[in-house]
């Protein structure tokens, strides 16, 4: 290949993705997680972790099948990501260390109602109102607890990934609500194009379901409340969706220039072709009504890619199964596409994984690039009564067959941060 065939349309390094590795409520590994998802399978599931008596919503997509030294969210998230790059790596066929950044999406963390609960017990009695943690502080003091430290410091799982691959430079943690998994992997390729690196790892994980997750979102009445059976609560572009169902995960992507892929021989899976991404001032959780900085992200990423509308051939949807946010993303789309997206297949993941919040967005690049090799439309399941006012071809109940080139990934999330990938298949 010559040299200007690794660079794209505006002269820019052109990232390859050379390993994926992913863990949801499906199952762990590309593999089983695959198989479940284009047969339809749904892995969500009563919640076991926590009492949920009186409780409006019962399910998860909980993953509760790795084992943990403690049970709390860094551990969870730390693990899935964990499992989830040494999956990516070995596929890759990179050994020892890294050598690149580390790009994490991780959830907000703070002190599980449990550790709260056990740091009273031991306080001091309260002296005036809204001392709490002045009296955890007072105890910590007395006696350190570098578990507890270690549970709470938001940087502690990117520090710890750092050192067990070998990640060059200091890694970065980022928290973008619902587009956080895409944001990692923009950070990744911008690095790439801006020539500071060969290659970068790229993370998204989330652990957080706890009781008191659940609890807030069903404050803000996010959650879907039809629990029995929990597989059919998710049902995004349904007339009757109710809302998400609060999920966790991990995806893994490793990312290199593909002139360094290629010059060692690596395997590339497909091309990040394209990144868009917009703020929406409109409300701290809710997207605009409108669709605009939806529209403009998705157009951001066609723009960055170098291709037009026409160029897609298929959308893996942000589609989560809220009323709200569907409809709005239908209205971006269909801006966007106009008449074309009545030929543009469009499914969302999360009918079967739930929301994996903070993983979301690389869980699903994982999928898109999935669709491009395999020739496999994910279905949209539990899809029996369309929405008339969505007009969308969402691969109803069943997998299809189905050549495509060129994806597009939405993640739209609260405290408007919008991000869309465009990713397309290796160039001949």
């Amino acid at each position: 290949m010559t040299k200007a065939a690794y660079r794209d349309h505006l002269g820019r390094p052109i990232v390859a993705v050379t390993g994926m590795g992913v863990i949801t409520s499906l199952g762990q590994g590309l593999k089983d997680n695959w198989t479940a998802l284009v047969g339809g399978v749904s892995g969500i599931h009563g919640i076991t972790r926590f009492p949920v008596d009186g409780l409006n919503t019962r399910i998860s997509g909980t993953v509760d099948f790795i084992e943990l030294p403690v049970e709390n969210p860094v551990e969870r998230s730390y693990a899935y990501a964990r499992e989830t790059a040494d999956e990516a790596l070995a596929q890759a066929g990179l050994s020892g260390d890294f050598g690149g950044p580390l790009f994490l999406a991780a959830p907000p963390i703070e002190p599980d109602w449990r550790d709260r609960f056990a740091l009273a017990d031991r306080a001091p009695p309260s002296q005036r109102p809204g001392d709490a943690y002045d009296r955890f502080l007072a105890v910590l003091r007395e006696k350190a607890e570098p578990a507890l430290h270690e549970a709470w410091a938001f940087g502690a799982i990117s520090e710890r990934l750092a050192d067990r691959f070998g990640t060059r430079g200091l890694p970065v943690t980022l928290s973008t609500a619902c587009a956080s998994g895409a944001t990692a992997i923009q950070l990744g390729v911008e690095a790439i194009r801006q020539g500071r690196t060969d290659r970068a790892l790229t993370i998204g994980t989330d652990g957080s379901v706890t009781a008191e997750a659940l609890i807030r979102f069903a404050l803000l009445s996010a959650l879907s409340t039809q629990n029995d059976p929990p597989t059919k609560a998710s049902k995004p572009f349904s007339k009757d969706r109710d809302g998400f169902v609060i999920a966790e995960g991990a995806a893994t992507l490793v990312l290199e220039s593909l002139e360094s892929a290629v010059a060692r021989g690596a395997k590339v899976l497909g091309i990040l072709k394209g990144c868009g991404e917009k703020a929406d001032h409109f409300h701290r959780t809710r997207s605009s009504p409108d669709g605009g900085p939806a529209i403009a992200t998705i157009r951001a990423a066609l723009e960055d890619a170098g291709i037009d509308e026409s160029g897609i051939g298929y959308i893996n949807a942000h589609g989560t199964s809220t009323p709200e946010n569907d409809k709005m993303e239908y209205l971006s789309m269909s801006t966007v596409f106009g008449d074309t997206l009545a030929n543009i297949p469009v499914s969302s993941n999360k009918s079967m994984i739930g929301h994996t919040l903070t993983a979301a967005g690389a869980v699903e690049a994982v999928f898109s690039i999935q669709t491009m090799l395999t020739g496999t439309l994910p279905p949209t399941i539990n899809y029996t009564n369309p929405d008339p006012a969505i007009v969308l071809d969402v691969v109803p109940n069943v997998k299809r067959d189905a050549r495509v080139s060129a994806v597009l990934s939405n993640s739209f999330g609260f405290g408007g941060q919008n991000a869309s990938l465009v990713m397309t298949a290796e160039p001949a």
